[in-house]
């Protein structure tokens, strides 16, 4: 069956996603416990929509889950058009099921639909991964949506590419200060005690040893500074390092120590379908490589920019 003319099928494992953020919020086994109750929207649509139709129009869009608990999402899904399937769980403790209807609906969808170019599949679970293989079989192309603490690696990895939840969220790739561990330890409890007959919060006298060099407010504000410093030099040292071994094995495939730039994000992709720039703080490709001139040589080809890695010190490389 020849591949389709880029249309987007857009596939939902709707309670997987918001499983995952209720307990990346409230912490692990959160959602199980609460799973039948109303639950409060936590997930962007809206972002994940605008990612869809950026690969290419919609043909499908449908979601699966037991919708009673998600009333809640009304306004937003229907806003968005999401063809709702119920999916109700045949006992208390069992699974709703919704991923093996997922699935079977893909391969249904991909028999019927030839102009389906693209399968988009939200959801982190390894139960996916049999399905990734059919549609790389049927020459369709594969992309997974998924949170960054729950994704199963192997699945994310078996797409053409994946994209992270949080990734689509803050596509600037900064990294906000809540949810950070904090660096400093917290303050000391204060103590209570009475005064003139009324309740009076004093603080404690802290020891020379442990007085902060600095106010609250500015420890908090330098807390911040050090997290993001620190996360900074990591992502920067790991854009070197998949950068380099990129070019590395673009140059020995070719024989050719210049490599043309256009196919070096795709091989990257290839390499690692969670790759995106950014991932690494960047907001395009093109700024990624800019930021790399100290060890990425860059001139211009007979078709397109030509790229080769720069004679430097591993140190150097690695960003130490």
């Amino acid at each position: 069956m020849a591949q389709g003319t880029e249309s987007v099928a857009l596939y939902w494992d709707f309670e997987n996603l918001h499983a995952s953020l209720v307990d990346q919020k409230t912490g692990p086994g959160s959602y199980h416990a609460s799973r039948y109750r109303p639950q409060d929207p936590l997930i962007d649509i809206a972002t994940i929509m605008e990612f869809a139709l950026s690969i290419g129009p919609l043909a499908i869009n449908r979601a699966f889950a037991n919708w009673v608990s998600f009333n809640r999402y009304k306004h937003d899904l229907l806003q968005s058009a999401i063809e709702l399937i119920q999916v109700f769980p045949p006992g208390a403790a069992a699974k709703n099921g919704a991923d093996i209807k997922l699935c079977l609906d893909v391969l249904d969808d991909m028999n019927r639909f030839p102009h389906i170019g693209t399968i988009i599949v939200v959801g982190g679970d390894s139960d996916f991964m049999p399905l990734s293989y059919k549609v790389k079989a049927a020459g369709r192309t594969l992309i997974g949506i998924g949170s960054m603490t729950s994704t199963n690696q192997h699945w994310a990895r078996s797409c053409h590419q994946f994209q992270f939840y949080e990734t689509l969220l803050n596509p600037a790739g900064t990294s906000p200060a809540e949810g950070i561990p904090t660096v400093l330890p917290p303050a000391s409890e204060p103590a209570r005690v009475e005064s003139a007959g009324h309740p009076a919060t004093v603080e404690p006298e802290p020891h020379p040893e442990e007085r902060p060099f600095c106010p609250p407010e500015e420890a908090e504000e330098l807390r911040e500074l050090l997290v993001i410093a620190a996360d900074t030099a990591t992502r920067e040292k790991n854009a070197r390092e998949l950068i380099s071994k990129a070019i590395s094995r673009l140059a020995q495939s070719r024989g050719d120590p210049w490599v043309q730039k256009a196919g070096l994000r795709p091989y990257m992709q290839r390499m690692d379908p969670t790759f995106h720039e950014s991932n690494f703080g960047y907001s395009s490709f093109s700024e990624m490589l800019k930021a790399m001139g100290d060890i990425v040589e860059t001139r211009r080809g007979k078709f397109d920019h030509e790229l080769r890695l720069r004679n430097v010190p591993q140190a150097q490389l690695h960003g130490t």
